[in-house]
């Protein structure tokens, strides 16, 4: 069977997205260790113990729902987070961006933005995909902002959007760029890169 999006590495000069694998294990238990990423209420990061079943978890979007998980390596090769095209609509050629995540200690650096270039290059133009969408909880005020500054409008609120781990009802914030956008958006972030 044919799938709309097939495994790719894609590499930058700050960051490479490859794809995830059980052999990560380790690795992305030690990026999530730096900032004790799990303990932020509002997301999906892993806790110590729970790397495979996260991992797992992944594959089984991959595997089942047309999704690619990436982790996320620094300049240096480390692991440093992961990230993932998913919610794919091969039809309408619509994809999302999200479960993201980066080590405390690579956050607010250049990585982001590069591995967003990135990730937007290859969904406009190699997937030709029409939209692309950010999705975050109302909560996640620094995601939200990280979003906006990438050059996606927000789209609206969806309003007890999904019950969460812990039994909180989630409002998600949904944003997207658009294909007529795209050329924009990109000199945005090249703009970001080069300063």
């Amino acid at each position: 069977m044919s799938r709309w999006i097939e495994p790719v590495t894609l590499k930058g000069q700050h960051v490479t997205l490859e794809p995830l694998t059980p052999d990560h294990e380790e690795a992305i238990a030690a990026a999530a260790a730096d900032g004790e990423l799990w303990k932020l209420w509002y997301t999906s990061v892993p806790a110590p113990g729970t790397e495979r079943a996260w991992i797992d978890a992944a594959l089984a979007m991959r595997d089942n729902l047309g999704a690619h998980p990436f982790v996320v390596r620094d300049a240096t090769g480390d692991i440093v987070g992961s990230t993932r095209f998913f919610n794919v609509d091969s039809a309408n050629r619509r994809l999302e961006i999200g479960h993201t995540w980066y080590a405390k200690r690579v956050q607010r650096t250049p990585l982001n933005t590069e591995a967003k270039l990135l990730l937007l290059t290859h969904a406009f133009e190699s997937l030709h995909a029409i939209a692309v969408e950010f999705r975050t909880h109302f909560m996640n005020h620094q995601s939200r902002t990280a979003i906006a500054r990438l050059g996606a409008k927000q789209d609206g609120i969806l309003r007890h959007h999904q019950v969460g781990k812990d039994g909180v009802l989630r409002d998600t914030v949904v944003f997207s760029v658009i294909e007529p956008e795209w050329p924009a958006v990109r000199a945005n972030l090249k703009y970001k890169l080069a300063r």
